[in-house]
């Protein structure tokens, strides 16, 4: 008995020792990651937080600040049922090809302004006279001559999103460094490959942040657009739910809008990182 109360022991010890390691780890690693995180997301978490307890508290109106955990079960009930998923569905599809519409012209029209200078020359003052005008004033303009369908609204957020792609296109490409094109022809490269192999690549980067300037602004017009004569779409839900004094409901669609831009700007940077490995800092 006491032989087997010696063998029993010693491992009792070693898997207790063993258990708080793993412990010991774990908090370890869980310190990390609020290490990590509370420098970036510290400020967020904090204004979150404070709005959930001075909605509970009652520090504020719940009826007009209702309580995150109210606001997060409306969007899991409309998502649940259905109700938002029709609304998601379009105004992606508005958004989504007003944006492919804005990046199909403007960059290859950037990259020919940004190397014949005369063009830009020629372009640039009427291109900062539209820029300087804002899309939603000329939303009504777009409303008389393309009607209240889905052609102004796809129109309106596409004009928006074409001067941050065009813009940033021109400047990437001429901030090139003249000395790698002339280096490059130096060592007998043509027009085509200097253009392929020098300027393109170097003006990728600029080209991202207009796509996800373009992208943050595609969805800040979708609201516009979709609250007037729009019977679809996540714009069309906040209003609606405003009307209906469904304010939890109008927070949720909101709040889905919000992830829905730090989702396409994730995606877009992601992007971003693939293909311009080169221009990564190294650490």
């Amino acid at each position: 008995m006491s032989y087997e109360i010696n063998q029993t022991l010693p491992r009792s010890f070693g898997r207790l020792k063993s258990s708080e390691s793993n412990i010991s780890t774990l908090a370890s690693h869980l310190r990390g990651v609020l290490a990590s995180l509370l420098p970036r997301y510290g400020l967020l978490i904090g204004f979150l937080v404070f709005w959930q307890v001075s909605s509970t508290r009652g520090w504020v109106n719940p009826a007009i600040f209702p309580p995150l955990d109210v606001i997060l079960s409306a969007l899991w009930t409309n998502l649940a049922n259905g109700a938002l998923l029709d609304d998601i569905a379009i105004s992606l599809q508005r958004s989504g090809t007003a944006f492919a519409f804005a990046v199909v012209i403007g960059i290859p029209l950037g990259l020919f302004m940004g190397q014949v200078r005369a063009v830009e020359q020629a372009l640039d003052p009427i291109l900062q006279l539209f820029r300087q005008t804002s899309a939603l004033a000329l939303y009504p303009v777009f409303i008389l001559l393309l009607g209240l369908g889905e052609t102004s609204k796809i129109f309106v957020i596409f004009w928006a999103t074409l001067f941050p792609v065009l813009l940033a296109t021109i400047g990437g490409v001429k901030e090139v460094d003249k000395k790698l094109i002339e280096m490059a022809r130096t060592y007998g490269a043509g027009p085509l490959t200097i253009f392929r192999r020098v300027i393109l690549p170097a003006s990728v980067p600029a080209i991202f942040v207009g796509l996800r300037l373009s992208a943050t602004t595609a969805l800040l017009l979708l609201i516009a657009a979709e609250m007037i004569g729009a019977n679809k779409g996540i714009g069309f839900q906040v209003m609606n739910a405003q009307y209906n004094f469904q304010i939890p409901l109008m927070f949720a669609a909101i709040l889905l809008l919000a992830f829905l831009g730090l989702a396409a700007n994730a995606l877009l940077v992601l992007l971003q990182r693939r293909l311009c490995r080169w221009s990564q800092p190294s650490r």
